[in-house]
């Protein structure tokens, strides 16, 4: 039974959560009587345009790239605080549309130095650790591996809002399983699976307040080391994998670059941190900059 102090407090929350979540599922559910390419793009542009000022986004993104990238100009500054939130909505669109965007990815083929490493490794059941960020749609590789190999093992942080995270969870089921949340158990579970001769997708590109202040974009960033340890531990691979939306905002090309060489942890995860600022760098709309990714900079508690 709860204290008569904290019960004030989690009503409200748990009320609001609900009509978030109510709001949200009914909109994603109207725009999926949409044709696949117009629903798509529609969210992209209803997230930027009304969601994002309203969540507050453009000033997050704003003050992200005033710590992380202070030299860009004005004009691109504003033209990513809408090209960053078109890019959140038509990934969630693309969450919601997991049969379309299953016919549609059927013939990607995985490029770069590392795709016959994943390629080998899915076949023959070798432990690999393949890492990614918030970068595009990270999702469709996880499905292109499940189409092609059964399944593909997936790390995830839960989302806050329980109701709407319960869905977000099936969304993600439905590109591969199996999911593990992050929390105590979740990982145990993880690395069970990893020990028995599977691969796992993780996306470390998240302030872990347990992990280490290692730079991203010139700025400390605290990192889970967590991804870098399993690897040497099990002797799998750690593997950069980034998912590139294309210029026509619906397709894209799944890139792998080679294993990060083993060696010390926090090295490791600097070099996973120096890769995804790369290709930040190269496409800056197709990173998640309302992410609080450098909160202890910002808070002062590094």
């Amino acid at each position: 039974m709860s204290n008569g102090q904290t019960e004030p407090r989690s009503l409200p929350k748990r009320i609001g959560d609900h009509a978030i979540n109510a709001t949200l599922l009914g909109a994603l559910g109207l725009m999926r009587l949409l044709p696949y390419d117009t629903r798509v793009r529609a969210f992209g542009r209803i997230t930027s345009a009304v969601i994002a000022p309203l969540a507050g986004w453009r000033r997050r993104i704003r003050a992200n790239l005033a710590l992380a990238w202070p030299d860009l100009p004005a004009e691109t500054v504003e033209r990513l605080t809408r090209s960053v939130p078109d890019q959140i909505g038509r990934t969630v669109m693309e969450f919601w549309s997991p049969d379309e965007v299953d016919t549609r990815i059927r013939d990607i083929a995985l490029e770069g130095p590392g795709a016959p490493i994943v390629t080998g490794g899915m076949e023959t059941g070798r432990p690999m650790i393949l890492v990614s960020g918030h970068f595009s749609n990270y999702a469709i590789f996880r499905a292109l591996m499940r189409q092609r190999y059964g399944e593909l093992g997936g790390l995830y942080r839960p989302m806050s809002n329980a109701p709407f995270n319960a869905h977000y969870v099936k969304m993600m089921e439905a590109n591969a399983t199996p999911l593990f949340p992050r929390s105590r158990r979740g990982l145990a579970e993880m690395v069970k699976y990893v020990r028995s001769g599977h691969a796992v997708a993780i996306l470390h590109d998240q302030h872990m307040a347990d992990g280490v202040p290692l730079d991203f974009f010139g700025v400390k960033a605290m990192t889970a080391l967590s991804p870098a340890e399993m690897a040497v531990k099990y002797d799998a691979p750690l593997i950069p994998i980034y998912t590139i939306r294309q210029p026509d905002g619906l397709s894209f090309r799944i890139e792998v670059e080679a294993p990060i060489p083993a060696g010390d942890p926090a090295g490791m995860m600097q070099a996973l941190n120096d890769s995804l600022e790369a290709r930040i760098r190269t496409h800056p709309d197709q990173w998640l900059w309302i992410h609080r990714r450098w909160r202890a900079a910002q808070e002062g508690t590094l």
